[in-house]
């Protein structure tokens, strides 16, 4: 990405190292990020996994899953005040070894209560990563990027969520659900080790202009009032249009992909797991595709609000044709378009973080992105319990298929919800207008 310089008070020489070397940092963050989305999605693949080793109901079952995501929830908050203060570095390092630990307890767990305890700890451990990723985009790449950039980060992350559908499966059959998530452990302990060695929070901690410099910003050395920060971002009510649309728009994107998805596919259309998984990779591909055009596009044109009417519209016509087409069983011909358009046009929510950090004081990048991101979260830890609570309620008096079409059209609310919030959503036109 190339940028004209507006301040020349640095050589060419140092510039072209710090954008050499931001990519450097960037690249071994969004790694640390892969681990997040695979343990997003992953306890969909290996659901019957655990209800076999375990012997849960589908209720207990979909707890499981968002077990991880309880304390993601909960962390958002500390996890842009960590951004904001202790940094990216030490913040992600510490967060992706407590989360191998937490991987490897839920892999060794003789009980589905320590396989809670283990979810949990992944849960906290990687909830620091995105909001972290986000600062470091701040600091070190232009204030025309963040879109873009913001898209390439959820590209790179939704890998993790492609390993944890058909990859996941075979790895599994070939070494079993537990084996797999201690080994998962150990190569995310890896990658916090690196993390600490490689990345650093700003440019002129070796040496290099910061960003803000070299654009000609002002740079505030205030030191941060958390309480004051919290305060001015969640009273402004622009922040709150891009929390509800990442809520509605993630939390049903989890539902499919990351919890019930599988299992449908398995029981509606009789797949075997690998060839369920396949369906559910369609819709991740999608979603990485969806959030590097969806960024893209938004730097390019100069606008957040129009990608997201674009991409938000096609998402809630899609939905409606998956839970009315055919009495919720679209034909199979279908499901590969249908999931690959899911997650595509699903990735409008990836804007909301530049909506957010865009109407808030640009010293409070941290808490205004992570307060944006609990929306997502509220919605990836309750929206997936509707199908369970439904399945348990109705498994003995419904067929298969007016089962999971029931489950599913309780989930269309929110993503309808989210839709209509992009309308209140303040352009900014990729710039700070919080003055």
């Amino acid at each position: 990405m190339e940028k004209q310089i507006t301040n020349l008070a640095y050589s060419q020489k140092e510039i072209d190292k710090l954008e050499k070397k931001r990519w450097l940092v960037w690249g071994i963050l969004s790694v640390a990020y892969i681990v997040v989305f695979f343990h997003r999605l992953a306890v969909g693949v290996v659901k019957d996994d655990l209800v076999s080793a375990f012997g849960i109901s589908s209720t207990t079952f979909a707890s499981l899953g968002a077990a991880y995501f309880y304390p993601y929830l909960l962390m958002q908050i500390p996890s842009g005040i960590l951004a904001d203060t202790l940094g990216a570095r030490c913040t992600v390092s510490l967060g992706i070894m407590l989360a191998g630990l937490g991987s490897i307890i839920f892999g060794i767990a003789p009980n589905v209560l320590i396989a809670f305890v283990g979810r949990i700890i992944v849960g906290v451990g990687v909830s620091v990563v995105f909001i972290s990723i986000l600062k470091i985009q701040t600091e070190w790449f232009y204030e025309s990027e963040f879109g873009t950039m913001s898209g390439l980060t959820s590209l790179i992350g939704n890998l993790g969520g492609i390993l944890a559908q058909t990859p996941l499966a075979l790895l599994v059959v070939a070494l079993t659900w537990r084996t797999t998530f201690v080994m998962i452990g150990f190569i995310s302990i890896g990658i916090a080790l690196l993390c600490f060695m490689i990345v650093r929070n700003k440019p002129s901690d070796i040496g290099l202009p910061s960003v803000a410099e070299i654009e000609g910003r002002t740079i505030s050395i205030e030191k941060i009032n958390i309480k004051k920060a919290l305060y001015n971002v969640c009273k402004n009510p622009r922040t709150w249009p891009p929390f509800i649309v990442f809520g509605g728009f993630f939390g049903s994107a989890i539902t499919i992909a990351g919890t019930w998805g599988v299992s449908y596919l398995m029981d509606v259309y009789e797949m075997n797991k690998v060839t369920a998984g396949n369906y559910m990779m369609t819709a991740v591909i999608g979603l990485c595709l969806g959030s590097v055009v969806v960024g893209k596009l938004s730097d390019k044109l100069r606008t957040r609000k129009q990608p997201m009417i674009y991409f938000g519209t096609t998402y809630v016509l899609v939905w409606l044709y998956f839970v009315l087409s055919n009495g919720g069983k679209p034909p199979i011909a279908t499901l590969g378009v249908l999931f690959f358009m899911m997650g595509f046009s699903g990735a409008a929510f990836v804007l909301g973080w530049a909506c957010g950090k865009e109407v808030n004081n640009p010293k409070y990048a941290g808490i205004s992105t992570s307060i944006v991101n609990i929306g997502g979260f509220v919605g990836a830890a309750f929206i997936p319990l509707i199908p369970g609570t439904i399945i348990d309620k109705y498994l003995s008096t419904l067929p298969t298929v007016e089962l999971y079409n029931r489950a599913f059209l309780y989930c269309l609310l929110p993503v309808i919800i989210g839709y209509i919030s992009i309308f209140f959503i303040k352009e900014t036109n990729c710039k700070n207008i919080s003055k």
